[in-house]
């Protein structure tokens, strides 16, 4: 298999599928929709549908109904990414090489487009509920999502972050924030297409860990690559987490000992999904490539 050529192709599918559930740029509330499209338009990897879609496949799966999940799941990826930007949290005014929403659309509408696309996320997954014969299989998922995205899940994993910012911490709180900010919203995507495939409770419970592992690995990358990549080749600026006062893996052990960290994470996340005798080779290159990333 041509990894980057299925890639790309992968990525163009996903692109599309993305697209189709987007907003219509219409109305009194058009300028809504317009900061939501941005964001969304604004490229990136797609990891965390790709990896909805991916795990569906490991699974078995073939209907349709994977489509509305892996739309909703980036937008509220993005509506986290938009609400990171904000001068009350980030103030970035870099995302994917290009301004941040609320650099082009001012303050408000990036606080408003940010809660729109996570409603938006929930209105788009209900329309799988018309695309398959499982709406238990939905449910389920649905109740995933929403547990991974909330108080006990992404947004509680974003608040300790920012009750924390420029405190000196412990590994076991930077873990929490790591687990809940960055891995909550990679577990869904992995859960949800298990789930949708309709893979039993204790394989689900597999994915879950090795989506955990994935994620932890994810964020050492990116603390590592934010001391040690250029803003081109990330595509936003670097070193904010010290312009910032952020304590990160690199901070607590170094880049090398943090280095070693994502190699055991991500080795550890391919030997559980290998444990469920199931193949998608494309899933553990994917994994790979996306861990050890330079942008």
């Amino acid at each position: 298999m041509n990894f980057q050529d299925e890639l790309t192709k992968r990525t163009e599918e996903t692109e599309k599928t993305i697209r189709s559930y987007l907003p219509a740029e219409e109305g009194f509330a058009r300028t809504m929709a317009q900061a939501m499209n941005y964001s969304m338009l604004a490229g990136g990897k797609r990891l965390r549908p790709m990896l909805i879609s991916e795990t569906y496949g490991l699974f078995g799966g073939k209907e349709e109904t994977v489509k509305p999940f892996m739309a909703g799941i980036e937008m509220i990826h993005t509506h986290s990414l938009i609400h990171d930007d904000l001068p009350a949290l980030d103030n970035d005014d870099y995302r994917r090489g290009r301004l941040t929403t609320h650099k082009v659309y001012g303050e408000a509408m990036g606080v408003l487009s940010g809660v729109a696309l996570l409603n938006y996320a929930y209105e788009t997954m209900f329309q799988a509920f018309s695309l398959t014969e499982e709406p238990d299989r939905v449910i389920r998922a649905l109740r995933v999502i929403s547990e991974k995205t909330g108080i006990y899940g992404m947004l509680g994993g974003q608040s300790v972050d920012v009750e924390n910012d420029g405190k000196p911490l412990e590994k076991e709180i930077l873990d929490y924030i790591y687990k809940n900010k960055t891995s909550a919203l990679i577990e869904a995507a992995m859960m949800t297409g298990a789930i949708l495939a309709g893979a039993d409770e204790q394989e689900v419970s597999v994915v879950e860990e090795a989506a955990e592992n994935i994620g932890l690995a994810f964020q050492i990358q990116d603390d590592i690559l934010d001391v040690t990549s250029t803003v081109e080749e990330l595509g936003k600026p670097i070193h904010s987490d010290e312009k910032n006062n952020k304590v990160t893996y690199v901070t607590l052990f170094g880049t090398e000992k943090a280095s070693a960290q994502v190699e055991e994470l991500s080795k550890k996340a391919i030997d559980l999904l290998k444990s469920l005798n199931k193949n998608n080779e494309f899933l553990y290159l994917l994994i790979e490539k996306l861990i050890n990333r330079r942008k």
